[in-house]
């Protein structure tokens, strides 16, 4: 077996301080994965961005373990383990990633960034990996007996009706009648719910219809083959009423109804619906007032003949609509989460039908998961990649007739990954790829970093170039 030295000598970029650091790690490897109950792996980054190496591995003696052979030496992708990846380069823990090992198990990931003792540089991390699959299975049996206990208790409580016996502390109203429907008993709560809608003296002999004003839609409540459930209105008050069938020797003897107050629960759904309207009201407002501006920006663009004030315009431009597309959607739906996917649909064909030249040919292709966002990192990532289709529109298709933009959105567990690809010129190798040097790139870079709490890393060659971003659903 190769030492863990002369892997991270020959194949990594760790100097001799760092690889002591990784070995003393690896000492307690089995007592951590012993403890743990869990895989442990240590996987070191290699001068790939988008790969790492695994140093060392050990099975736990106190669990099964997730793996039937040793996966020491082999290359640990982005793509598989985004959650390691999104570590060595962030240096941010990621706590409870779930994912599939290369057995097919489902199963929990932890991991943790191992750092050198000198200046504290991320020289490896620290993955723990549990099967979780009987977890699972568990949660699966939980949701079925939630199901099968709702199901239980319809039953239970119409056995005891049709027996007779009735819950003595009760918030709902109980009116008992005969097999004509007319009232035998109300219980003090209904006596008083009735009196709420302008019944008062003896309620006893009165018919079903009379007590609710002729309001049932119903025209019998006994005998109906089942639970009798209606809503009715009366005034500002709001009942809901259930009533079942009491039989004797296969033959209807009456009923029992149960009247529940719902006046504050129709007021609050009232209120509800008027502050969702309000809310998209103001969403739209907001578009509405962002696309004014933008015709306003587009309205100096045309008075300057100075090609450089107009890219700038244009560009403003662009960014704006970007924010007004999350607006929008946000006043169609009425939601504080937006289907991502949609809104990169949108605004790849906006840019690329204001921004690409009358003789230019661009195609964009669109593929991954329908990422659902909150709104405030929607309205992030939709400024983010607006800037990246703009580069790839005007900076790698600049001389020629036609291009290819890729644009894939994945989720594994919490770790989200945006790929924008073109097939244009790509950068040139001379010349440094430094954000701070271009304003979009610079506002990307930021935006990644500050709101998503996120990587981003650019790839470039004469076959185009690639940018991925990496961030967490939620912040650490």
């Amino acid at each position: 077996m190769i030492s863990i030295t002369t892997l991270c000598v020959e194949r990594t970029l760790l100097t001799l301080e760092e690889t002591a650091v990784i070995e003393d790690m690896a000492r307690h490897l089995q007592l951590i994965a012993d403890v743990s109950q869990s895989d442990v792996f240590i996987d070191c980054p290699l001068p790939d961005t988008g790969t790492a190496l695994v140093i060392a591995q050990a099975h736990p003696a106190t669990a099964p373990s997730l793996y039937k052979t040793s996966v020491v030496g082999q290359l640990a992708y982005a793509h598989n383990e985004p959650a390691v990846m999104f570590c060595l380069l962030s240096g941010q823990p990621v706590i409870g990633s779930r994912g599939i090992s290369q057995e097919h198990i489902a199963m929990q990931q932890h991991v943790v960034p191992i750092r050198a003792k000198a200046d504290g540089r991320v020289i490896g991390a620290l993955i723990m990996e549990q099967d979780i699959s009987k977890k699972l299975e568990q949660e699966k049996h939980v949701e079925q007996l939630m199901e099968t206990t709702e199901q239980l208790s319809e039953t239970l409580l119409k056995v005891a009706m049709s027996e007779g016996s009735m819950p003595l502390l009760m918030h709902e109203g109980i009116v008992l009648f005969d097999n004509t429907e007319r009232v035998t008993y109300t219980n003090p709560r209904a006596a008083t719910m009735l009196c709420d809608i302008g019944h008062s003296g003896m309620i006893q002999g009165r018919t079903l219809r009379e007590l609710f004003h002729d309001r049932l839609e119903k025209k019998s409540v006994i005998g109906t083959g089942g639970i009798f459930h209606e809503e009715i209105q009366i005034g500002a008050t709001a009942f809901e009423l259930k009533a079942v069938s009491i039989y004797k020797e296969q033959r209807v003897v009456g009923g029992l109804m149960l009247i529940r107050d719902v006046s504050d629960l129709k007021e609050k759904d009232k209120q509800l619906m008027i502050k969702s309207a309000v809310i998209k009201e103001i969403h739209h407002r907001v578009k509405n007032n962002l696309q004014t501006v933008s015709s306003l920006l587009r309205l100096q663009m045309r008075r300057t003949k100075m090609d450089e004030v107009k890219t700038v315009y244009r560009d403003s431009m662009n960014r704006i609509n970007s924010i007004a597309i999350i607006h929008e959607m946000l006043a169609f739906d009425g939601l504080d989460t937006i289907r991502f996917i949609d809104v990169v649909d949108r605004i790849a064909k906006n840019i690329v039908s204001s921004t690409a030249k009358p003789d230019q040919s661009i195609r964009v292709q669109l593929c991954g998961d329908e990422l659902t966002l909150p709104s405030d990192m929607a309205t992030t990532l939709a400024l983010v990649v607006n800037e990246l289709v703009q580069n790839c529109v005007i900076h790698a298709f600049r001389d020629k007739e036609c291009g290819e933009i890729d644009i894939a959105l994945h989720r594994n567990g919490q770790i989200v990954t945006v790929r924008v690809a073109d097939n244009g010129v790509g950068i040139d190798p001379k010349k440094q790829i430094d954000p701070k040097g271009h304003l979009g790139l610079k506002i990307t870079e930021t935006l990644v970093n500050e709101n998503l709490s996120g990587i981003m890393s650019i790839t470039s060659d004469e076959k185009g170039t690639e940018v991925q971003l990496t961030f967490p659903l939620s912040k650490p």
